[in-house]
């Protein structure tokens, strides 16, 4: 009986049928042919190129299920990586679009024998995390792309340091606000002395226009005459004009900046922003270390920079014992030197300028600086520009 015509229903239905997903015991991996029904695959079995293919596998049937394992695993990772990213999900789902391709490598030619099997082997080879559940397998994909890890390394530094900075800042602040109250308390503490009198004959008068206290024997009323009335006004005059004075102070002290004068500060403050990085290590500045992971044979110990590495870490040899050490900029701080010494300003408009240390104002937390460059005198604050001890 002659092949039904390319355009003729059988064939047509034939190449509909063909199109779908068929039987997997019906499937050839070794010839990559799908058969229809079982007399298809039995025939199939008894021809001549599968008996060819069946030679080949003979030879080292190891090579082929290795080969087949790979393939199986390389594309089962990439539709893991690509569909579902690092997210949680049921080995089934995973294996179903997977085999939806009807290319793809069975499983039946690998060495698992089932999905169980290749997702355990998957968590001990480490190229997944998973777990069992009363619902089944699930499969998490563990990106392990060099990029990825420097990219997550990188974000996570640049948040630790952020927080660093936070942190020295509020202390910082707590530490001003408790000097502060501190020597408000110590000012504002009343003094009191005890009240003594030479004989118990003698009286004590009070002079309620003035503010003191005077001891001494009592008066007759006749004695407050014109000149006690003129100073007792001389003192309500005088504490009148001092409360008045207090009042124009407050309210000097208590009057908002203008919204011009608002914008003007927030441009200032964003300019400096834009320019400020989050690294500031550079060769030839002296650091401290804070870091207390070393031991105390390296806290609090000064060092020089000798090499900066990959922008947040450094080579730093100590200045007493002569010790080289592989530190991150978060483990040490900045030496601010005596005034008239040379600094180097770390980051800000003005990084890599060396400037004269001038004046240190610690209750502003700034310095005065004279910039060499350009020969001008600058008042920064220390908190936004990194100066350090220069040995260049």
């Amino acid at each position: 009986m002659g092949k039904a015509d390319f355009l003729s229903p059988k064939a047509i239905a034939n190449r509909i049928k063909s199109k779908g997903l068929q039987k997997l015991r019906w499937y050839c991996q070794m010839c990559q042919k799908q058969c229809r029904d079982e007399n298809g695959f039995k025939c199939h079995c008894m021809s001549e190129s599968h008996q060819r293919q069946l030679l080949l596998a003979s030879e080292d049937p190891n090579k082929f299920m290795d080969y087949f394992s790979d393939e199986f695993k390389n594309e089962f990772l990439e539709l893991l990586r690509r569909r579902f990213g690092t997210k949680r999900v049921h080995n089934n789902i995973v294996y179903n679009e997977y085999i939806s391709d009807r290319e793809h490598v069975h499983m039946n030619s690998t060495q698992w024998e089932t999905l169980t099997d290749f997702t355990k082997w998957l968590g001990r080879e480490g190229f997944c995390k998973v777990d069992e559940t009363p619902k089944g397998w699930y499969v998490q994909y563990i990106d392990r792309d060099p990029e990825t890890i420097r990219l997550q390394e990188e974000q996570a530094r640049r948040k630790k340091a952020d927080l660093d900075d936070e942190e020295r800042s509020a202390k910082f602040i707590n530490e001003q606000v408790r000097r502060g109250r501190d020597g408000k308390e110590i000012e504002e503490t009343p003094v009191f002395t005890e009240l003594k009198r030479e004989s118990e004959e003698e009286k004590i008068a009070f002079n309620l226009g003035a503010s003191a206290c005077v001891a001494g024997p009592s008066k007759p009323s006749s004695a407050l005459g014109a000149s006690a009335l003129k100073a007792a006004a001389a003192a309500a005059a005088s504490s009148s004009t001092k409360r008045k004075d207090a009042g124009s102070d407050s309210r000097s002290e208590k009057k908002k900046k203008s919204a011009l004068e608002e914008i003007m500060e927030a441009r200032k403050k964003k300019k400096l922003d834009a320019v400020r990085t989050d690294y500031w290590m550079q060769p030839n500045i002296v650091i401290k270390v804070v870091t207390k992971r070393l031991g105390e044979k390296y806290h609090k110990k000064k060092g020089v920079v000798m090499e900066v590495r990959d922008k947040y870490a450094a080579v730093v040899k100590m200045i007493d014992s002569g010790d080289k050490l592989k530190l991150d900029q978060n483990h040490v701080e900045t030496v601010i030197p005596a005034p008239g010494k040379r600094v180097l300003i770390l980051n800000g408009p003005y990084r890599d300028v060396e400037a004269v240390l001038e004046g240190i104002d610690e209750k502003n937390f700034s310095a005065t600086l004279t910039l060499e460059t350009v020969n001008l005198k600058k008042i920064i604050l220390l908190n936004y520009f990194v100066v350090s001890l220069s040995l260049k």
